[in-house]
């Protein structure tokens, strides 16, 4: 008996259910994004990443502030990488939850700017309104 190989199974198939089961590749509709998730994501983004910045910026100012006092300046260091390195890693925890990773790309983007905003942006305007 000889043995078929998947490229025979066209021959011993009815055209028309091979052309319905196997019919010719058709690329998936593209899910567009919306252009204000895109600009709505980049405002978020862009709010966080100065609100880090200035953070980051009074972080290193106190320390070394302290250091030139004689200060040990490694501890508020240490808080601080600490803080950003657990906000971080709880945002990559949100991205690989199954029900985030079924959403659309530009959704997904969106959820996380919106839940990484929030924080830096509070602390940001508080020590700024501080510090005056």
């Amino acid at each position: 008996m000889k043995c078929m190989s998947a490229a025979d199974d066209h021959r011993l198939m009815n055209p028309q259910t091979y052309a319905k089961l196997y019919g010719p590749w058709k690329p998936a509709p593209s899910a567009t994004a919306r252009p204000w998730v895109t600009l709505l994501t980049a405002l978020l983004g862009a709010v966080t990443v100065l609100s880090l910045a200035w953070l980051t910026f009074l972080v290193g100012v106190l320390a070394l502030w302290g250091a030139a006092e004689g200060m040990a300046a490694g501890g508020l260091l240490a808080e601080y990488a600490a803080g950003v390195a657990g906000g971080a890693a709880l945002l990559v925890a949100l991205a690989f939850v199954p029900v985030v990773r079924r959403m659309t790309p530009a959704g997904r983007r969106l959820l996380l700017t919106a839940v990484a905003c929030p924080v830096p942006l509070v602390l940001a305007v508080v020590t700024w309104s501080g510090v005056g």
